[in-house]
């Protein structure tokens, strides 16, 4: 054969590549490769240990007896492909959790053949979904799940439980009721605090409701030193479970509230001038600790508080993992089960609380199961306003001056006045020196009542911004009623 009768290696690496994979790109530019049949994607730039498309493409050819081809031919025919696949229709992928067709929803098992879990509102099924429907990204942080137990009769909610050291009932079907959410993929759902004294298992019970979702391979992981580490382990798996925190910067406060309700980061592609990359998150998260000190209140609406006891008998870690590990099939069966049955449930959406969908979720619970969820939520919602007042002395102050007023009087005056009058409450006649990180102007005040806002109003202490003509002010009032779920606790 002469050499005009050959076909450049690019071109027989290209006309294999489209025989055998599919090529799409999602929204924000990023050009995925799917074995055509299999749910799987892989970024064709990816360099990752957890095999890239040019690895599968290199041993695809040699095996099929195409030969070894260099690095200058895969890149040029990698080069064309992508370019190709920037005119097709975009994409998205997902990590463990995705939407489907007809209102199903589908959980990643991690299996090398591809199959996962169909949650629609008939039930539940294994199966490998259709690429086009559901294309799975996964990343060392993603780890095998079992093949879940049919009609287990909820039997592996009460052996999950058995193994945990929930303190009270009402802990327990808060932890459920996270585990069902964290199998929506576009349910906010708040962040599990687990809290104890030493010893209670605080760390084994998060690894245990962690592993559910995640596998054997899923853990705990410290804090991370800044939001950037944070970002990027955030955007590689599913559950992020940071592990006894001791102490909560606002930097991390503010990061970990943009995780449970969703937020997008742009940073600057590696090698260019000007081309940006998106990272588009919400996920959910699990925290222990025994204290983490004081609480901001954006963070507190977002924390789901589970107390732990410290077990009367102890086991060995080898006997409890052994345990966990041959009911996990029973006990993710059972969950699968659950599902199905609260997601039938019809229940009221609750409209005062800021987390709804998740409220929404404890009331459809309560429906299915008979459990009190939704007033165990509103009861954790109390104790972390109980835990931000009482980290606050500007909270305490505002809260000292509402109560010298009568119900349904308003007080008006400008933040500077406001301020005025708080830092003299304060102070007393005695001259109490003002704490470190009081207010010092009136607009610092301004900002600092934004925060406790939602706080103070779970007091019954309203407060609001205005303007009369060019003058602002700041109005706080006293309802003359509590709030209609204190006054009907059905709501």
């Amino acid at each position: 054969m002469s050499d005009d009768d050959k076909n450049p290696a690019r071109q027989v690496i290209t006309d294999y590549a489209q025989t055998h994979f599919r090529y799409f790109r999602t929204a924000d530019g990023t050009v995925y490769a799917q074995r055509k049949g299999h749910p799987v994607a892989r970024p064709i730039r990816s360099q990752g240990t957890t095999g890239s498309h040019r690895q599968e493409l290199m041993v695809g050819l040699f095996r099929d007896g195409l030969g070894v081809f260099n690095g200058t031919a895969l890149k040029e025919a990698l080069d064309l492909i992508e370019a190709l696949a920037l005119t097709e229709e975009t994409q998205p992928v997902h990590i463990r959790v995705a939407p489907g067709f007809d209102g199903a929803t589908w959980l990643d098992l991690g299996r090398t053949d591809g199959q996962s879990v169909r949650i629609h509102p008939t039930g539940w099924d294994v199966a490998v979904p259709d690429p086009r429907e559901v294309c799975w990204r996964r990343t060392q942080l993603t780890g095998e799940l079992p093949l879940p137990v049919k009609d287990s009769n909820g039997k592996g909610i009460d052996l999950l439980l058995r193994l945990c050291n929930f303190a009270t009932a009402e802990t327990e079907c808060l932890a459920v009721a996270w585990l069902i959410g964290c199998l929506g993929p576009s349910v906010p759902v708040p962040a599990p605090f687990l809290t104890g004294p030493q010893g209670a298992g605080k760390s084994t019970a998060g690894r245990m409701l962690v592993r559910i979702i995640e596998g054997m391979s899923g853990d705990l992981r410290r804090a991370p030193k800044d939001e950037e580490n944070l970002t990027t382990t955030v955007a590689a798996g599913w559950v992020t479970a940071l592990d006894n925190l001791s102490h909560m910067t606002p930097d991390l406060s503010d990061a970990m509230c943009r995780i449970v309700t969703g937020a997008e980061d742009v940073k600057r592609a590696l090698f260019t001038d000007g081309d940006v990359f998106r990272i588009g998150y919400r996920r959910p998260m699990l925290l222990t600790g025994i204290d983490v000190g004081v609480i901001r209140p954006d963070l507190a609406e977002r924390l789901l508080p589970l107390r732990l006891e410290r077990p009367k008998v102890r086991r060995t870690e080898a006997e409890l993992w052994a345990e966990y590990s041959e009911v996990l099939p029973v006990i993710l069966g059972s969950l699968l089960d659950l599902t199905v049955t609260v997601r039938a449930a019809d229940a009221d959406i609750p409209t005062d609380l800021r987390m709804a969908d998740f409220a929404h979720l404890c009331a459809q619970l309560d429906t299915a199961t008979g459990f009190s969820c939704l007033a165990a939520y509103r009861a954790s919602q109390d104790e972390l306003n109980d835990d931000v007042i009482e980290g606050d002395l500007l909270a305490q102050t505002v809260l000292k001056h509402a109560a010298g007023m009568t119900p349904g009087e308003e007080a008006r005056m400008s933040s500077s006045e406001w301020l005025h009058a708080l830092t003299g409450l304060y102070s007393g006649e005695e001259c109490r020196p003002l704490p470190k990180g009081w207010p010092t102007t009136g607009k610092v005040l301004s900002d600092r009542l934004k925060r406790l806002q939602p706080t103070l109003a779970a007091r019954s202490v309203v407060v609001d911004w205005g303007r009369t003509g060019a003058a602002r002010y700041i109005a706080m009032t006293r309802p003359a009623a509590p709030p209609a779920h204190q006054q009907d606790p059905l709501h």
